[in-house]
């Protein structure tokens, strides 16, 4: 998915799923019964479809993670791209390793800005479209699917500006009223060290949580500059992650994960936020290059979100909480939580008074085992309205630092900034919501200048 990464990128910024594939974390996802009565209308064919609408790494990694489910009957049966390279990649991909699984006919694959319709068309009540495409297309293609009445994973991140997110957040409502089943791509929540260790502090282990840290500091991801005859719209999301308008950027596409979990552990959504940041690099595309967000929550505790993405830097990505009695890490990297709680603030070993006692299950298998699980028996199970406040959160940090000013939820919710006018008819023809300038570099955000909220 990621275009033109230097040497520090690929090693930090690699595919999660590849990241944690070569770490070695436990697949433990749980085998599921299916009821027999659920899919009863389909029993000509009882496995549950799966359309994958975006053939990019996350795509092609969350059908292979649908697969990993033992016990449940699970096939592909149509894909959707704007790219057909990355359509017949994906398609490989997945043939080479799950030959049985992938049945998917010449005339089920599509291509372009529609494909995403085409694709859903082709599923059943009880099926799955997997939402892949980077967050510009989120909210309209989560309307679709639930418009046509089907179930869906859909990966991170969700909107790329606040308009995006009401539209997300009202495709969510309805989803509820017709009991769909939806799965979003913040997995660490089905992680269950990190359960464990939530669970510990909500019953009182380290006292009231007064502070938060959060960090995602690596390499970066460049873009070169733009061939005069190359598409600026392709280009452009060909290299998404490098602007905001496709992606959301950096902080949001990337940091967003972390956002949701240190809310998990607070059990609340912050009330404002104030942040700083800037480009030393004008390869980022449009993006800053680092972020330093400071998250306010209703009781007056704190959230410090840090996103730096820069070579020859100090490197982490890891998670910690303070509380009034002690402290703990949530996360010390993204292949070993190792979740652990402290007696203090000194986090040295010999203050350690609990650990996670096992290796921990692989999150994203286990994700899947839930939504599964869910569909095949009719279960309660929707996180779509948690993934667009968790991305509203993240939307709120991005918003201060970019444009200086302090933001709250109230004023982020309501928003009516917006990158893209009508993403509902963008073609290859739509001019590009930003050019490069004559020495072919993309401008960012200026804070004091720039208005985004």
């Amino acid at each position: 998915m990621r275009a033109h990464e230097n040497g520090s990128a690929k090693a930090q910024a690699r595919s999660r799923r590849e990241f944690l594939a070569q770490s070695g974390v436990l697949a433990a996802a749980s085998a599921v019964a299916w009821s027999g009565t659920v899919r009863a209308h389909v029993a000509e064919d009882p496995a549950i479809r799966l359309a994958l609408i975006g053939c990019g790494g996350r795509g092609t990694g969350a059908v292979g993670d649908a697969f990993s489910v033992p016990g449940a009957p699970v096939r592909l049966h149509a894909v959707a791209d704007l790219f057909q390279d990355r359509l017949e990649g994906s398609l490989n991909a997945l043939r080479t390793n799950f030959a049985d699984r992938v049945d998917v006919a010449p005339e089920r694959c599509f291509v372009g800005f529609d494909a995403y319709k085409k694709a859903i068309d082709e599923l059943r009540p009880g099926d799955i479209a997997i939402l892949a495409t980077h967050a510009l297309f989120r909210p309209l293609h989560l309307e679709y699917a639930v418009r046509k009445g089907v179930n869906v994973f859909m990966e991170k991140s969700f909107a790329v500006d606040a308009p995006a997110n009401r539209r997300l957040l009202r495709a969510a409502e309805e989803s509820e009223k017709k009991n769909l089943k939806i799965g979003c791509g913040f997995m660490w929540r089905h992680s269950k060290a990190r359960q464990a260790l939530v669970e510990r502090i909500r019953e009182g282990a380290i006292g009231d949580v007064h502070t938060l840290r959060i960090y995602r500091v690596h390499g970066p991801v460049y873009v070169p500059k733009r061939a005069p005859d190359r598409n600026p719209i392709e280009f452009q999301i060909r290299a998404a992650t490098c602007f905001n308008w496709v992606s959301g950027g950096f902080f949001i596409d990337w940091h967003c994960h972390n956002v949701d979990q240190a809310c998990w552990v607070k059990d609340a959504w912050p009330v404002e936020a104030q942040a700083m940041g800037g480009r030393c690099f004008a390869e980022a595309g449009n993006n800053f290059d680092h972020y330093c967000v400071e998250y306010t929550f209703d009781d007056g505790a704190k959230l410090f979100a840090f996103s730096r993405h820069m070579n020859n830097c100090w490197e982490t990505y890891s998670d910690y909480v303070h509380g009034a009695r002690g402290s703990a890490v949530l996360m010390e990297s993204l292949s070993r939580p190792n979740p652990r709680i402290y007696k203090s603030q000194r986090m040295e070993k010999s203050e350690v008074v609990w650990e996670y006692p096992e290796p921990d299950v692989n999150p994203y298998h286990a994700e899947w085992a839930v939504l599964l699980d869910a569909v095949m028996n009719d279960k309660p199970h929707n996180e779509a309205r948690r993934a667009g406040l968790a991305n509203l959160a993240a939307l709120m940090g991005r918003t201060a630092a970019h444009t200086g000013q302090r933001v709250t939820w109230e004023e982020m919710m309501n928003s009516e900034f917006r990158f893209v006018d009508d993403v509902d008819h963008l073609t290859f023809e739509s001019k590009p919501p930003i050019e490069e300038g004559p020495d072919g570099i993309f401008p960012c955000a200026i804070p004091g200048v720039t208005k985004e909220i």
